[in-house]
């Protein structure tokens, strides 16, 4: 299959060299004429330190290229990818499958990826989302990873599944697009929230209390929203929440990390040196958040340091003394 990958960023790059080990014809896009060139010379990427090209991944920065192609794939960071959509629009043939690899909810429109994508490119063109708990790095060394492949559309579904899956990378099919696409989006808050409360030495039950308090938000937030809470038990959700909120990989958590030990957030974004997701991310699930009714403590708590210059350390002492409650929406009379 011929397939046109826009954004060379790591995980962009590291799913281009998955795509080429498949034994698919694939096409790797940046903006960048100098970087395009600098990478089919030494065969390197500076995104994703340590990673060699394989020889049959070509290199461009002319985005023309997808007009051959049966698949693209959007593995842009989530500020730009409606520019890099809009660049892509003109060339894309009716039909063709496009994939989003991209996390993130828009500003202002409160709109999900493969919104973006589909509002950009349209042409009848379906669109299918692949996400998970799939740090660049350990995809581009092929260890073992599993990811989800969601569509409206099973038979779009599970030809994404079979365009990426091999034996060290396993995808299942979903069906629940808004879902996938949701939890995507508001892990990477939370990795940042984890990453505070690691700056801060609070513990690791500080942690665990963090993490599974937000994941009732995130299903609160995707079933309002028109997804399914299931979803938020599956790789998508639960398994990608634990490798962004635990792993030394994790942009957002280093950026919270940085933060929970004093540096300001313009510095703490800086010294990551990549785009923190989780940054934008805030802006938006607080903003969708309101505009669909749903209570996000926890959400909020972590835009409040990020936009609201709130206090770091106050920020788990506050949702600590908020209101008691049961766990779960238990009908007592029943139970």
């Amino acid at each position: 299959m011929k397939i046109f990958v826009y954004g060379s960023g790591a995980w962009g790059t590291a799913l281009a060299m998955l795509l080429c080990g498949n034994g698919h014809d694939v096409t790797l896009w940046t903006h960048d004429p100098e970087k395009a060139a600098a990478m089919v010379k030494s065969r390197k990427n500076p995104a994703l330190a340590g990673a060699v090209l394989p020889p049959e991944l070509n290199v461009t920065s002319d985005p023309a290229g997808a007009g051959e192609a049966e698949l693209v794939l959007f593995a842009s960071p989530s500020n730009i990818l409606r520019r890099t959509a809009r660049t892509a629009a003109a060339h894309i043939r009716p039909g063709t499958v496009l994939v989003s690899a991209a996390k993130g909810i828009e500003p202002g429109t409160d709109l999900r990826m493969s919104q973006i994508i589909q509002d950009e490119v349209g042409k009848d063109c379906p669109v299918a989302v692949l996400s998970g708990p799939s740090h660049a790095e350990e995809v581009s060394r092929r260890m073992a990873t599993g990811c989800v492949a969601a569509c409206g559309d099973r038979t779009v579904a599970e030809l994404v599944q079979r365009t990426f899956m091999n034996d060290m990378f396993r995808v299942y099919v979903n069906q629940d697009v808004v879902g996938v696409e949701l939890c995507g989006a508001v892990k990477n808050v939370i990795a940042l929230g984890c990453g505070v409360i690691d700056g801060l030495s609070l513990g690791d039950n500080a942690k665990a209390l963090f993490m599974t308090r937000a994941m009732a938000e995130i299903a609160k937030l995707c079933q309002r929203a028109g997804g399914q809470r299931s979803t938020c038990s599956g790789l998508a959700g639960m398994g990608d929440l634990i490798v962004t909120c635990l792993s030394p990989h994790s942009r957002n958590r280093q950026a919270g990390l940085l933060i929970g030990r004093g540096a300001p957030v313009a510095l703490a974004l800086r010294e990551v040196g990549a785009v923190v997701e989780g940054y934008y991310a805030a802006a938006s699930v607080s903003e969708l958040g309101k505009k669909l009714g749903v209570e996000l403590p926890i959400c909020q708590s972590v835009y409040g340091v990020l936009y609201e210059d709130q206090d770091p350390e106050d920020m788990l002492h506050r949702l600590m003394k908020r209101d008691r409650r049961s766990e779960f929406d238990y009908n007592w009379d029943k139970v």
